[in-house]
């Protein structure tokens, strides 16, 4: 049985939301044990209007909480009882499985660093994000590309890259069902010599990996990432934030143009009104609340980020992946791929 450690206080809209995606997952099938950390007196009135199985909830108090406002270095230290201190404490010391947390990114990212070891060959973790995408992947036909990195680490070698690709090569072929996902680099051109040092270089080592290993496709650039070229696009934290938050503010603007349209014309309403059936497809097909969060990799425990605007059934389906990933053993499972991957680089560096 899966026990995951949640972080009830962290979320932007509070402990209501957090608490309602728990305990609505708490009476679903197959569903883990749920430790809720965080203010007791706070979580127990919650719960009590939260239908949920008692005998899947337990909580496990925590004084304080860090703000999405708060500097993460500071907070932790000012705040040693805080609920994200104390989820990440409940996995290191095995009392659950995985963490998940819609809090502070900065903070969950350092008390990870903190209370959990990296994994051998890991020289930097790596923050997942989710994008969606045209193309359909997987047993579960899942229409998201995972991004690596999407902030965590500003400046990476090929070394780190390397790693990111076969980190994200395991994540997606359990939590997407994906069996063979297509990892790339992305970089300033498709052809293998295009990119920085760091880029070229870990291109080249790659390529030089069994393919059993990786489905290694090469490079891509920016504008094949919403058309699903990859299913994992490996990228410095740096460019990965930014590539991000661009293509969240043209999803963001065409949503506002179209609603601009529809309210300055009767015949662009009547437009909309024949799409809207399309529309509702593509939104539904696009939301990223179904996925619910992203990983943090690179660790010898898992964290899944959820955002910090989450809503209970974003939390509910974050849970849902951190659970996965802890039956399909996401982290042996990665331990083992970087030590087949190293094992592969210094075969052929040796040749």
């Amino acid at each position: 049985m899966v026990t995951v450690a949640v972080d009830a206080m962290g979320s932007d809209r509070g402990p209501e939301v957090t608490v309602a995606g728990a305990a609505e997952i708490s009476r679903s099938s197959g569903a883990p044990n749920l430790v809720l950390v965080g203010d007791e007196a706070i979580l127990r009135r919650l719960l009590l209007v939260n239908e949920h199985d008692r005998e899947r909830v337990r909580i496990a108090h925590a004084p304080t909480a860090v703000s999405q406002d708060d500097k993460p270095r500071d907070a932790l230290t000012d705040k040693p009882g805080c609920s994200i201190l104390r989820a990440a404490q409940l996995v290191k010391r095995g009392e659950a499985d995985v963490l998940v947390s819609a809090g502070n990114t900065g903070a969950v990212t350092l008390a990870c660093a903190r209370t959990f070891d990296r994994l051998p060959g890991v020289g930097r973790c790596a923050l997942g994000a989710v994008y969606p995408t045209e193309r359909r992947r997987g047993e579960k036909d899942d229409p998201f590309s995972l991004i690596l990195d999407a902030g965590l680490t500003l400046e990476v070698d090929a070394d780190d890259l390397v790693a990111f690709a076969v980190m994200g090569s395991a994540y997606a072929a359990r939590i997407s069902r994906n069996p063979r996902p297509r990892v790339a680099l992305l970089s300033i051109g498709a052809e293998d010599g295009k990119g920085t040092s760091s880029v070229v270089e870990a291109n080249r080592r790659l390529r030089a990996l069994d393919r059993s290993l990786i489905e290694f496709i090469g490079n891509i650039e920016g504008m094949d990432i919403p058309k699903g070229t990859a299913d994992v696009v490996v990228t410095a934290g740096f460019t990965g934030n930014i590539v991000l938050k661009m293509l969240e503010g043209v999803a963001e603007t065409v949503m506002r143009l179209g609603r601009y349209a529809g309210d300055s014309s009767l015949r662009y309403k009547a437009g909309l009104g024949l799409l809207m059936p399309a529309v509702k497809k593509l939104r539904k097909a696009t939301d990223w609340e179904q996925y619910g969060g992203a990983p943090i990799l690179g660790f010898d425990h898992l964290c899944i980020k959820a955002h910090g605007r989450s809503t209970a059934r974003a939390m509910g389906n974050a849970i849902k992946v951190a659970t996965r990933a802890a039956r399909t053993e996401l982290v042996p499972s990665i331990r083992e791929a970087l030590a087949q991957s190293a094992s592969s680089s210094s075969t052929q560096s040796g040749e």
